[in-house]
């Protein structure tokens, strides 16, 4: 048999039993969806924490009060330690060799209000160096001074949001806000900006950290942010801010110091386990589609008996017939797998066009491996029945019995 007439035969059969072939269809093509849904979801998730990691340089050490044993992994969040950093810890830390600015933080939520207005916001305590460290820029007015460690002034720098909401439009540089129970001028606005490190920095009121520490009543700091002058001295200078801090507790390691690389690492390793473990999940229901192309095609084969009997009478070898079914399985599978790909691709470009902050994209590998798993399956599970058919005595096969041939 040519080819042409082999696609011919196999298209009139899928026509001719349209049901079986739609459903068929449709348990392969969700299956692909699966993989790729699942897969873009797991590298839209990586590539979102990338992003919100690169807020901070690659020369950046982020000091943690409370010691974590471990190798790569996520550092303590609650901030707790028998001593807490100070900012005389801080400005040790500054002396060292190798350092090119620090910038303590002290978090907090406090209630913000402006001409009646009242709007709980998150509230960052830090310094000049801060807005520098974290890339954060102002649209309007300046950032905060830069003042001795341990001096406040009653200044703040707000989010875009925040200005809009409690300002209405009208100028907020030079205004004055109340935050807790103290009245700050508003010197500087953010500009626009997404989150990070869950954090919406377009609501956000920053303050000298001095200040926001007589806020909150605490004297420790939440995080330490160190940055170095060069790349190459990033694990001397953890070493030795280590050690520093050591000294200054009393001989007791008590402090987590990492860097962005490592961070991104312990995460990258993490989100990537996960993305081959749903990809693994979702190809489950690949399994579950090769096992209903068996199922169908075995009832097929003891529908079509005369019609194999017919073409093994008219000269076709068991091998033809075997190929005829394994086309058949091939066929579907293909037009099905491609389908469910270009499906999941439009479903993909809906949720980017919703979604702003995030975007999910299904990896190379995942499109392909799809297809070709797909396929695969089809030709595996579609054998037995395929070798089945095949075996069938021409002449029994014609009245209808499904003997099968000793060949």
């Amino acid at each position: 048999m040519y080819w042409t007439d082999i696609v011919d035969f196999v298209v009139q059969v899928l026509n001719r039993q349209r049901f079986r072939t739609l459903v068929l269809w449709v348990a392969i093509a969700i299956g692909v969806v699966a993989v790729n849904l699942l897969t873009a979801l797991g590298e839209g998730a990586k590539s979102y924490v990338v992003d919100e990691f690169s807020v901070l340089g690659r020369n950046t050490l982020i000091t943690l009060p409370g010691k974590k044993e471990t190798k790569g992994g996520m550092p303590p969040l609650t901030g707790e330690s028998p001593r807490p950093l100070t900012l005389k810890d801080m400005q040790a830390v500054s002396r060292l060799s190798g350092v090119k600015a620090v910038a303590p933080l002290v978090l907090g939520n406090l209630e913000v209000s402006y001409a009646g207005k009242l709007r709980e916001v998150l509230t960052m305590g830090s310094n000049r160096a801060f807005f520098a460290i974290r890339h954060l820029e102002v649209g309007q007015g300046r950032i905060l001074s830069d003042l001795p460690y341990n001096k406040g002034e009653a200044v703040c720098v707000i989010g875009n949001k925040l200005s809009r909401e409690l300002f209405a439009g009208k100028p907020a540089l030079g205004e004055w806000v109340r935050a807790g129970d103290r009245r700050f001028r508003v010197i500087g606005i953010l500009k626009e900006g997404g989150t990070s490190f869950g954090f919406d920095m377009n609501d956000v009121i920053i303050i000298p950290v001095v200040n926001a520490q007589s806020l909150f009543n605490k004297e420790g700091l939440f995080r330490l942010f160190t940055e170095v002058r060069s790349q190459h001295e990033l694990n001397t200078v953890k070493a030795k801010i280590i050690s520093l801090i050591k000294k200054r507790h009393e001989g007791e390691e008590d402090v987590t110091v990492i860097s962005q690389d490592a961070m991104l690492s312990s995460v990258q390793n993490i989100l990537d386990t996960l993305t081959y473990a749903v990809t693994g999940i979702a190809s489950i229901s690949m399994l579950v589609a090769g096992i209903l192309i068996m199922n169908m095609m075995i009832i097929t084969v003891s529908q079509r008996t005369k019609e194999i009997g017919l073409l093994k009478a008219l000269g076709a070898t068991s091998a033809i017939v075997r190929q005829l079914f394994l086309y058949e399985a091939g066929l579907i599978a293909t037009v099905a797998a491609i389908t469910g790909l270009l499906f999941s691709h439009l479903v993909l470009a809906l949720a980017n066009g919703y979604f702003d902050d995030i975007q999910f994209h299904s990896p190379w590998w995942s499109q392909l491996g799809s297809v070709l798993l797909a396929v695969v399956f089809a030709l595996l599970f579609a054998w037995i029945p395929a070798q089945r058919a095949a075996s069938l005595a021409p002449v029994e096969a014609l009245q209808g019995k499904q003997q099968r041939s000793e060949e």
